[in-house]
């Protein structure tokens, strides 16, 4: 342990471990920004004046300030660049220099802004966050009751700024829909959050809109997908979702140009259910064969066999199947490296996975409207970390039009 007397007198003691990780995590927070500018100006030293001075050049730093990171509360004091281009250019073309490591506004790492709306979905009040914090951090610098306060506030007004984005510059590919139930107080009773994530041309995964709906009925998708049509949204590719009716009905209406693939991991949940035990395991992996088929043949081919099998005794069972052939075939019209993702909804359950889990046990998470922000916030975080889907590069191309034959990408005829 270490001792460390204070100038009043008073000894405080921690881990010398933790005394030697704050002090190399100061020494790089100093040395990192001092690097970048050194490169910054270096990179802009032939830019100079009539009289051969440097337009860009150092001018010291700015007051030192205290950055609460991961490894405790660390002092830092950002480098100064005096741009005289800034002057010299028209205000639309003027440029500063900003650091990406240690910009003007922060008090916190990213790490430690992620962990506060987990905590507040705990359960944790803003009178907590200084005592738990100061257990974790060494010290709770810049987390008062007040600032907690103000980020929860800051939280709903980022949430209500995502609500009314422009979507005319996005145009997806694959959309997932779900609804998603974690465990928060939302506004009524049997209420979820309806979920639209999709695939941008960039092949990037982006969550579109979220709204708390009831049951997941038809009233409720409309409403979310008319908005997303009233703030420029375009008809998708295909839209992937489960078994949900009010969800089906919703999207013919907002988006008439874009195809539906059904879930098979619900479509195979729903038909097995609707056997004897003892039939179970074959029917199960019968239905394996149909959706893990090489193409959309053999796959027609597996339904026959699936048919003749279970037909007589167990027609409840085949018409889940049947009756929605199309739609659980769709997805073998477009590129084999992208079959794996449009196939199910694994994309949105695995992306809200970790929400689920974090919000499993909270209470007293606050208004309905705090809540939603809350989870938002764990999204946003989240979705950096989300993975571009198999075959990027051909999204694009579905997006133009391209066909696929047996998984294979084929040139768009010629228009006669």
């Amino acid at each position: 342990m270490l001792s460390v007397v204070n100038p009043d007198g008073s000894i405080e003691s921690g881990s010398l471990i933790d005394e030697i990780v704050r002090e190399g995590a100061q020494r790089m927070l100093a040395a990192a920004p001092e690097a970048e500018v050194d490169q910054y100006t270096a990179e802009l030293a032939a830019e100079t004046d009539e009289a051969g001075r440097r337009l860009v050049v150092r001018n010291g730093r700015h007051r030192p300030r205290t950055v609460t990171t991961t490894a405790g509360p660390v002092e830092a004091a950002a480098p100064r660049v005096n741009d005289k281009r800034a002057w010299t250019r028209p205000i639309g073309e003027r440029m500063r220099f900003s650091s990406k490591i240690l910009s003007p506004c922060c008090r916190k790492s990213p790490k430690v802004s992620e962990v506060l709306p987990l905590l507040c979905l705990h359960g944790l009040s803003s009178g907590d966050f200084v005592p738990a914090l100061e257990q974790f951090l060494g010290s709770a610098a810049g987390l008062s009751p007040a600032i907690v306060t103000r980020l929860t506030k800051q939280w709903q007004d980022d949430h209500a700024a995502f609500q009314q984005r422009g979507l005319a510059e996005s145009d997806y590919v694959y959309v997932w829909a779900d609804g998603v139930h974690p465990k928060i107080g939302l506004g009524r009773a049997h209420s979820c959050v309806l979920v639209l994530m999709g695939v941008r041309l960039d092949g990037t995964k982006e969550l579109i809109a979220r709204a708390e709906g009831l049951y997941e009925s038809t009233e409720s998708w409309a409403d979310l997908l008319r908005d997303c049509r009233r703030r420029g949204m375009r008809d998708p590719e295909l839209v992937v979702g489960d078994g949900a009716m009010g969800l089906w009905k919703a999207p013919a209406k907002v988006f008439p140009g874009a195809r539906h693939q059904r879930c098979w991991v619900h479509k195979a949940r729903n038909a097995t259910n609707a056997l004897p035990k003892s039939a179970q395991p074959g029917a199960t992996k019968a239905i394996q064969e149909i959706c893990h088929a090489e193409d959309r043949a053999h796959a027609e081919k597996a339904i026959e066999a699936f048919v003749k099998t279970y037909g007589a005794k167990f027609p409840k069972a085949v018409a889940k199947i049947t009756d929605d052939e199309a739609e659980l075939l769709a997805f073998y019209d477009f590129p084999a490296e992208h079959w794996i993702h449009p196939r199910t909804t694994n994309p949105m359950e695995s992306a809200f996975s970790t929400v689920k889990l974090r919000t499993k046990v909270t209470r007293g998470a606050g208004s309905p409207a705090a809540a939603l922000a809350m989870v938002f916030k764990l999204v946003e975080s989240a979705q950096a970390r989300w993975r571009a889907v198999t075959g990027a590069h051909l999204v694009a191309l579905v997006h133009t039009g391209a066909k696929s034959e047996n998984g294979v990408l084929v040139e768009r005829q010629a228009a006669v």
